[in-house]
């Protein structure tokens, strides 16, 4: 299900708070969808929270300078994606997220408890597999499963669409026979 599309510059226009209306309509309708890329792609909720905070507040500077983007979602993604790499060269977070959240329920109804430690455990076995994986590589992972195309994605991590397909392929080969070995796959 593909989420609505939101017509910054229309509400803009229409809005009784002007630009900041339509600053708020964007948040309404992608920070859900934001925020649970940035939480998947840096492991760690606060700093998702913070990033989506960072991306929401470039997109208000961009549309009070009279500069709203055209996509305003891929806008959002390309500029979440930036912070999460960002933050990614500047230290590493897979252990820490770990060692915080590896042995909480992920809040999903489950059958039983076994259902419930199983599901754990394949959460925990991606989550530790995603964590080897460069910035750009899981990046890119992600942003496919979300739905987004080759080209999207490429623009997303500023690769040619070539590049990331084979990216993507190395990528996807190389989780799958990671979990394989651990005996995680499904």
């Amino acid at each position: 299900m593909r989420p609505r599309l939101v017509e910054v510059e229309a509400v803009a226009t229409t809005a009784p708070l002007g630009h900041f209306g339509a600053v708020s309509t964007a948040f309404e309708a992608y920070h859900a969808e934001i925020y649970n890329f940035l939480r998947r792609s840096t492991r760690d909720e606060a700093a998702a929270e913070d990033l989506l905070q960072e991306a929401f507040l470039r997109l208000t500077r961009e549309v009070d300078a009279g500069r709203t983007p055209e996509h305003v979602r891929g806008w959002l993604y390309r500029v979440a994606s930036n912070l999460a790499i960002s933050r990614g060269r500047r230290r590493t977070t897979a252990f820490a997220w770990m060692n915080r959240y590896g042995s909480q329920s992920m809040g999903d109804d489950v059958e039983s408890p076994e259902a419930g430690v199983l599901a754990r455990e394949r959460t925990v076995a991606l989550d530790t597999v995603l964590a080897t994986l460069s910035t750009e590589a899981r990046t890119a992972l992600l942003l496919s499963a979300d739905g987004f195309s080759g080209e999207e994605i490429a623009a997303a991590i500023g690769r040619t669409h070539g590049a990331t397909r084979t990216l993507l392929a190395r990528t996807r080969v190389r989780v799958r026979l990671e979990l394989d070995g651990r005996g995680d796959i499904r």
